[in-house]
């Protein structure tokens, strides 16, 4: 009995010793790992004095058909992160502020849906409250009209007229040209950018793919015959897609450029005076456009080249283009960006590709065709533009 006992407590004894042992050899819970330190977002990295433009119009928009219109197109590209802003104001014989150069050609001193307004002073006035600069864009430059068979200019001075070699008037595209190289024409093209610079307080004046600018087929009139003669001893040849002849024609344009540059920059060597030319060399061989030429010899303060594509590869590949032509940083390059034409604005991404390749290559800023497009698109330029790497 008393062995039984015995067993049963050594029996007891050992049980309780294999329980104990396997508690402690139970695998304990693995420690949780500390979650990772966030990485903050890196700060985008911004040239405060870089461009980012918008092109504002008078034709397919009614940003500046009231005051009020203005003040909010005004508050709407300060929302999206635009700085400095391209009124149109000269298109279609008509200026958008009253112009004593316009009335001595013309007879009229405004376009007639601005009468008893200044669509211009009331741009610089609600821009630079948001500070946000006002560049006055000659959006026509020696185009003389659309359609219309020259319009009011051509009408009252037949002399400054384009023509080809059959002496038609120039026609491209539905303009009608004036003849860019005659002086009359290159006066009263200076004379209203003189008039801007000395009665307002913009801050830049710009051309573009019409200032300086003229279709290859032009030429042929008896005043720019008279001169290539003087010269070369000879008629201009009648192809008018002539090498030589090109190169002639253009240095013309880059005289007159040189020359309105000089002009304004007696009167306001502050004011920035910026070039929106086509895409070299098309821009060369289509319209006598030598941009290269302007950037390289400093006769410009910025270039923007209109680089308006429809896809990335295309706009990729317009943008390297121009890069090799590109040789003087002193003078910055911008590339102008399709926002809107007619009812097509580009999606999001594509719009996001196109500002991110500009980054890519060095290009810090852009303007965008045309505000309206930004108008449309205000939320993407809210909450990416224009921290785009």
């Amino acid at each position: 009995m008393q062995k039984n006992i015995s067993n049963s407590l050594s029996y007891l004894i050992i049980m309780l010793c294999l329980i104990s042992t396997a508690s402690c050899n139970k695998p304990k819970p693995p420690t949780p790992s500390p979650l990772p330190v966030p990485v903050p977002a890196p700060v985008a990295v911004w040239d405060v004095n870089a461009l980012r433009g918008a092109w504002v119009t008078n034709v397919a928009s009614t940003a500046m058909d009231s005051r009020a219109n203005i003040k909010a197109c005004v508050t709407t590209c300060k929302a999206a992160g635009i700085n400095n802003i391209f009124m149109v104001v000269y298109n279609n014989a008509r200026t958008c502020y009253p112009s004593n150069v316009m009335d001595t050609v013309v007879g009229i001193k405004i376009k007639e849906s601005f009468a008893g307004r200044d669509p211009l002073q009331e741009m610089i006035e609600e821009a630079h409250t948001q500070n946000i600069k006002v560049h006055a864009w000659f959006e026509y430059g020696f185009a003389s009209s659309y359609l219309n068979n020259g319009g009011p200019i051509i009408a009252a001075r037949p002399q400054w007229a384009a023509r080809d070699v059959s002496n038609n008037l120039v026609v491209k595209n539905d303009f009608f040209w004036l003849n860019a190289f005659h002086p009359g024409v290159q006066d009263y093209m200076i004379n209203l950018f003189k008039e801007v610079v000395t009665n307002y307080n913009v801050d830049g004046v710009q051309g573009d793919d019409r200032l300086p600018a003229l279709p290859t087929t032009a030429g042929y009139d008896t005043y720019t015959v008279s001169q290539y003669m003087a010269e070369n001893g000879t008629a201009p040849p009648s192809n008018h897609l002539d090498a030589a002849w090109i190169q002639w024609r253009a240095k013309r344009l880059n005289s007159f450029l040189k020359r309105l540059r000089t002009a304004v920059k007696t009167i306001k060597p502050t004011v920035q005076f910026t070039m929106s030319p086509s895409p070299y060399p098309w821009g060369l061989t289509e319209y006598l456009q030598d941009w290269p030429t302007w950037v390289d010899s400093a006769w410009v303060d910025a270039i923007i080249p209109q680089c308006y594509r429809y896809n990335i590869t295309d706009y990729n590949n317009t943008i390297n283009q121009q890069k090799t032509y590109y040789r003087n940083p002193a003078v910055p390059f911008y590339p102008g960006v399709l926002a809107k034409v007619a009812a097509y604005t580009p999606e999001d991404a594509f719009l996001k590709a196109m500002i991110a390749k500009n980054r890519s290559v060095g290009f810090k800023g852009e303007c965008f065709f045309f505000y309206e497009g930004i108008k449309d698109k205000i939320i993407f330029f809210q909450n990416q533009y224009p921290y785009i790497p």
